[in-house]
Protein backbone atom coordinates (compact mmCIF):
# COMPACT_ATOMS: atom_id res chain seq x y z
CA UNK A 1 0.00 0.00 0.00
CA UNK A 2 1.23 3.60 -0.69
CA UNK A 3 2.25 4.82 2.25
CA UNK A 4 0.87 8.38 1.24
CA UNK A 5 -2.63 6.68 1.54
CA UNK A 6 -1.87 6.04 5.78
CA UNK A 7 -0.75 9.26 6.19
CA UNK A 8 -3.72 10.99 4.63
CA UNK A 9 -6.25 9.12 6.58
CA UNK A 10 -4.24 10.26 9.64
CA UNK A 11 -4.05 13.69 8.55
CA UNK A 12 -7.95 13.97 8.40
CA UNK A 13 -8.01 11.71 11.66
CA UNK A 14 -6.11 14.20 13.59
CA UNK A 15 -7.66 17.15 12.17
CA UNK A 16 -11.51 16.25 11.18
CA UNK A 17 -12.01 17.59 8.39
CA UNK A 18 -10.88 16.98 4.29
CA UNK A 19 -10.02 20.47 3.78
CA UNK A 20 -7.65 21.13 6.68
CA UNK A 21 -5.99 17.84 5.88
CA UNK A 22 -5.18 18.86 2.27
CA UNK A 23 -3.37 22.29 4.41
CA UNK A 24 -1.65 20.42 6.31
CA UNK A 25 -0.45 17.91 3.52
CA UNK A 26 0.60 20.86 1.47
CA UNK A 27 -2.32 19.34 -1.47
CA UNK A 28 -5.16 19.66 -3.02
CA UNK A 29 -9.21 18.78 -1.30
CA UNK A 30 -9.52 16.82 -4.67
CA UNK A 31 -5.96 15.01 -3.90
CA UNK A 32 -7.18 13.93 -0.36
CA UNK A 33 -10.50 12.38 -1.58
CA UNK A 34 -9.02 10.70 -4.47
CA UNK A 35 -6.17 9.01 -2.12
CA UNK A 36 -9.60 8.28 0.63
CA UNK A 37 -11.62 6.84 -2.38
CA UNK A 38 -8.39 4.79 -3.56
CA UNK A 39 -7.68 3.47 0.43
CA UNK A 40 -11.07 2.28 0.56
CA UNK A 41 -11.00 0.46 -2.71
CA UNK A 42 -8.22 -1.61 -1.26
CA UNK A 43 -9.48 -1.93 1.83
CA UNK A 44 -13.61 -2.60 0.67
CA UNK A 45 -14.64 -0.86 3.17
CA UNK A 46 -15.93 3.37 3.93
CA UNK A 47 -13.48 4.74 6.57
CA UNK A 48 -15.16 8.18 6.92
CA UNK A 49 -18.48 9.99 6.99
CA UNK A 50 -18.50 13.50 5.63
CA UNK A 51 -20.93 16.02 7.31
CA UNK A 52 -21.20 19.67 7.49
CA UNK A 53 -18.76 19.50 10.41
CA UNK A 54 -16.33 17.38 9.09
CA UNK A 55 -15.47 13.97 8.92
CA UNK A 56 -15.79 11.21 11.19
CA UNK A 57 -14.49 7.36 11.23
CA UNK A 58 -16.66 4.43 10.79
CA UNK A 59 -16.10 1.75 12.73
CA UNK A 60 -14.19 0.05 9.95
CA UNK A 61 -11.93 3.48 9.82
CA UNK A 62 -11.45 3.41 13.63
CA UNK A 63 -10.26 -0.43 13.34
CA UNK A 64 -7.94 0.67 10.74
CA UNK A 65 -6.82 3.67 12.38
CA UNK A 66 -4.17 1.81 14.56
CA UNK A 67 -2.84 0.13 11.46
CA UNK A 68 -2.36 3.15 9.88
CA UNK A 69 -0.16 4.60 12.74
CA UNK A 70 1.65 1.37 12.26
CA UNK A 71 2.42 1.80 8.92
CA UNK A 72 3.29 4.86 8.99
CA UNK A 73 5.64 4.64 12.06
CA UNK A 74 7.79 1.55 10.37
CA UNK A 75 8.09 3.30 7.31
CA UNK A 76 9.66 6.50 8.97
CA UNK A 77 11.90 4.01 11.18
CA UNK A 78 13.00 2.46 8.46
CA UNK A 79 13.89 5.41 6.85
CA UNK A 80 15.74 7.23 9.93
CA UNK A 81 17.42 4.08 10.21
CA UNK A 82 18.59 3.80 7.24
CA UNK A 83 20.50 7.56 7.50
CA UNK A 84 21.87 6.89 10.74
CA UNK A 85 25.79 7.55 10.59
CA UNK A 86 27.43 4.09 10.57
CA UNK A 87 28.86 4.09 14.47
CA UNK A 88 25.32 4.30 15.44
CA UNK A 89 22.37 2.36 15.77
CA UNK A 90 19.38 3.66 16.63
CA UNK A 91 17.47 7.04 16.78
CA UNK A 92 14.66 8.72 18.44
CA UNK A 93 12.99 11.94 18.13
CA UNK A 94 11.54 13.57 20.98
CA UNK A 95 10.12 17.07 21.71
CA UNK A 96 9.71 19.88 24.62
CA UNK A 97 7.14 22.33 25.13
CA UNK A 98 8.29 25.60 25.05
CA UNK A 99 8.30 26.48 28.27
CA UNK A 100 10.47 23.40 29.31
CA UNK A 101 13.30 22.90 26.95
CA UNK A 102 15.60 24.79 28.75
CA UNK A 103 17.32 23.13 30.90
CA UNK A 104 15.25 19.92 30.73
CA UNK A 105 16.25 18.97 27.38
CA UNK A 106 19.39 20.10 27.35
CA UNK A 107 19.92 17.92 30.70
CA UNK A 108 17.83 14.94 28.85
CA UNK A 109 20.24 15.27 25.90
CA UNK A 110 23.32 15.26 27.79
CA UNK A 111 22.38 12.38 29.95
CA UNK A 112 21.48 10.41 26.94
CA UNK A 113 24.26 10.89 24.92
CA UNK A 114 26.71 10.19 28.03
CA UNK A 115 24.45 6.52 28.82
CA UNK A 116 23.55 5.73 25.50
CA UNK A 117 25.98 7.21 22.87
CA UNK A 118 25.08 4.62 19.99
CA UNK A 119 21.21 6.70 20.37
CA UNK A 120 21.32 9.66 18.16
CA UNK A 121 18.30 12.12 19.18
CA UNK A 122 16.51 14.54 17.02
CA UNK A 123 14.70 17.34 19.03
CA UNK A 124 11.74 19.99 18.72
CA UNK A 125 10.07 22.31 20.53
CA UNK A 126 6.78 23.03 19.82
CA UNK A 127 3.54 24.18 21.96
CA UNK A 128 1.49 21.25 23.69
CA UNK A 129 -1.01 20.71 21.04
CA UNK A 130 1.49 20.45 18.04
CA UNK A 131 3.83 17.98 19.95
CA UNK A 132 0.43 16.03 20.74
CA UNK A 133 -0.53 15.75 16.92
CA UNK A 134 3.06 14.79 16.06
CA UNK A 135 3.52 12.06 18.58
CA UNK A 136 -0.23 10.94 17.48
CA UNK A 137 1.02 10.90 13.29
CA UNK A 138 4.10 9.02 15.15
CA UNK A 139 6.72 11.71 13.98
CA UNK A 140 7.51 12.04 17.65
CA UNK A 141 8.54 9.39 19.90
CA UNK A 142 8.29 11.37 23.71
CA UNK A 143 7.49 14.51 25.12
CA UNK A 144 7.80 16.31 27.97
CA UNK A 145 4.68 18.52 28.75
CA UNK A 146 3.68 20.12 31.77
CA UNK A 147 0.21 20.28 31.02
CA UNK A 148 -1.09 16.13 29.70
CA UNK A 149 -4.71 16.54 29.56
CA UNK A 150 -4.77 12.15 28.85
CA UNK A 151 -4.73 12.06 25.35
CA UNK A 152 -6.07 8.67 24.21
CA UNK A 153 -3.58 6.22 22.65
CA UNK A 154 -1.10 7.70 24.41
CA UNK A 155 0.65 7.18 27.89
CA UNK A 156 0.86 9.60 30.62
CA UNK A 157 3.44 9.44 33.00
CA UNK A 158 4.61 12.14 35.91
CA UNK A 159 8.23 12.64 36.19
CA UNK A 160 9.35 15.59 38.49
CA UNK A 161 7.34 17.70 40.51
CA UNK A 162 7.45 21.34 40.74
CA UNK A 163 6.35 24.46 42.01
CA UNK A 164 5.94 27.90 40.22
CA UNK A 165 7.07 30.39 43.38
CA UNK A 166 7.05 34.28 43.14
CA UNK A 167 10.44 35.63 43.60
CA UNK A 168 11.46 39.53 43.07
CA UNK A 169 14.93 40.89 42.65
CA UNK A 170 16.64 42.70 45.90
CA UNK A 171 17.56 45.73 43.72
CA UNK A 172 14.14 46.67 42.42
CA UNK A 173 10.48 44.97 43.39
CA UNK A 174 8.75 46.26 40.20
CA UNK A 175 7.92 46.21 37.54
CA UNK A 176 5.52 43.14 37.50
CA UNK A 177 6.69 40.19 35.45
CA UNK A 178 4.27 38.07 34.25
CA UNK A 179 5.12 34.70 32.55
CA UNK A 180 2.31 32.62 31.07
CA UNK A 181 2.96 29.25 31.90
CA UNK A 182 -0.05 27.54 30.56
CA UNK A 183 -3.79 27.40 30.99
CA UNK A 184 -3.92 25.98 34.33
CA UNK A 185 -1.89 28.43 35.63
CA UNK A 186 -3.38 31.50 34.76
CA UNK A 187 -6.38 29.98 35.80
CA UNK A 188 -5.02 30.04 39.57
CA UNK A 189 -3.44 33.16 38.98
CA UNK A 190 -6.30 35.17 38.47
CA UNK A 191 -8.40 33.19 41.26
CA UNK A 192 -5.34 34.03 43.98
CA UNK A 193 -4.04 37.03 43.64
CA UNK A 194 -5.55 40.74 43.13
CA UNK A 195 -3.06 42.19 40.67
CA UNK A 196 -4.43 41.50 37.04
CA UNK A 197 -1.94 40.25 34.88
CA UNK A 198 -3.21 42.02 32.12
CA UNK A 199 -1.19 44.91 33.92
CA UNK A 200 2.08 43.22 33.76
CA UNK A 201 5.20 43.07 31.33
CA UNK A 202 4.29 39.60 29.54
CA UNK A 203 6.42 36.80 28.43
CA UNK A 204 5.87 33.49 27.12
CA UNK A 205 9.16 32.22 27.69
CA UNK A 206 10.68 31.99 31.67
CA UNK A 207 14.37 32.08 30.39
CA UNK A 208 14.04 35.55 28.93
CA UNK A 209 11.96 37.12 31.60
CA UNK A 210 14.37 36.04 34.50
CA UNK A 211 17.10 37.81 32.39
CA UNK A 212 15.11 40.93 32.06
CA UNK A 213 14.16 40.58 35.77
CA UNK A 214 18.14 39.80 36.71
CA UNK A 215 18.96 42.92 34.90
CA UNK A 216 16.10 45.25 35.05
CA UNK A 217 14.04 44.15 38.22
CA UNK A 218 11.11 43.20 39.30
CA UNK A 219 9.25 40.50 40.41
CA UNK A 220 7.26 37.25 39.05
CA UNK A 221 6.64 33.35 38.95
CA UNK A 222 9.39 30.77 38.23
CA UNK A 223 10.05 27.75 38.57
CA UNK A 224 11.95 26.80 41.80
CA UNK A 225 15.00 24.81 40.34
CA UNK A 226 16.19 27.59 38.47
CA UNK A 227 15.94 30.38 40.91
CA UNK A 228 17.28 28.51 43.83
CA UNK A 229 20.65 29.78 42.73
CA UNK A 230 20.03 33.84 42.51
CA UNK A 231 18.03 32.95 45.89
CA UNK A 232 21.41 31.73 47.61
CA UNK A 233 23.28 34.34 46.31
CA UNK A 234 21.21 37.26 47.02
CA UNK A 235 20.41 38.63 43.89
CA UNK A 236 16.94 37.25 44.43
CA UNK A 237 14.00 37.27 47.49
CA UNK A 238 10.96 35.05 47.80
CA UNK A 239 8.27 37.63 48.07
CA UNK A 240 6.65 36.99 51.20
CA UNK A 241 2.86 35.39 51.95
CA UNK A 242 2.16 34.87 47.87
CA UNK A 243 0.94 31.40 47.12
CA UNK A 244 3.02 28.64 45.15
CA UNK A 245 0.94 26.89 42.49
CA UNK A 246 2.13 23.07 41.43
CA UNK A 247 3.85 22.99 38.22
CA UNK A 248 4.25 18.82 37.40
CA UNK A 249 6.08 17.69 34.80
CA UNK A 250 5.09 14.51 32.37
CA UNK A 251 6.51 12.63 29.69
CA UNK A 252 4.15 11.50 27.06
CA UNK A 253 4.62 8.30 24.08
CA UNK A 254 2.27 6.12 22.39
CA UNK A 255 0.29 3.40 24.40
CA UNK A 256 2.02 -0.01 22.85
CA UNK A 257 5.10 1.70 21.52
CA UNK A 258 7.80 1.14 24.30
CA UNK A 259 10.66 -0.26 22.38
CA UNK A 260 14.01 -0.87 24.26
CA UNK A 261 15.20 2.23 22.76
CA UNK A 262 12.27 4.18 24.21
CA UNK A 263 12.48 2.56 27.69
CA UNK A 264 16.49 3.76 27.22
CA UNK A 265 15.57 7.03 26.06
CA UNK A 266 12.79 7.73 29.04
CA UNK A 267 15.06 6.43 31.49
CA UNK A 268 17.80 9.08 30.89
CA UNK A 269 15.12 11.67 31.48
CA UNK A 270 14.10 10.52 34.83
CA UNK A 271 17.66 10.12 35.84
CA UNK A 272 18.73 13.95 34.74
CA UNK A 273 15.17 15.22 36.54
CA UNK A 274 16.42 13.02 39.78
CA UNK A 275 19.06 15.25 41.29
CA UNK A 276 18.74 18.10 43.97
CA UNK A 277 21.02 20.63 41.43
CA UNK A 278 19.76 23.55 40.47
CA UNK A 279 18.60 24.43 36.83
CA UNK A 280 20.99 26.40 35.53
CA UNK A 281 20.00 28.66 32.48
Amino acid sequence: MDISLAKTFLAIMGTGTFIEAAQKLNITQTAVTSRVRSLEAQLCCTLFVRNRSGAKLTREGEVFAKYALALVQTWENAQAQLRLPINLSESVHIGADISLWNPIVVNWLNQLTHQHPSITAHTEVAATEKLVEQLQLGNLDAIVVHQPNYYSGLTVEQVAEEKLVHVRSTESALPNLFIDWGADFKNKFDAALPVPRQAALSFNLGPLALKFMLSRGGNGYFRTRVVETYLRSGQLEMVPNSPEFSYPIYVIYRAGQTTSTLKNVISSLKISLDTDEPWVM
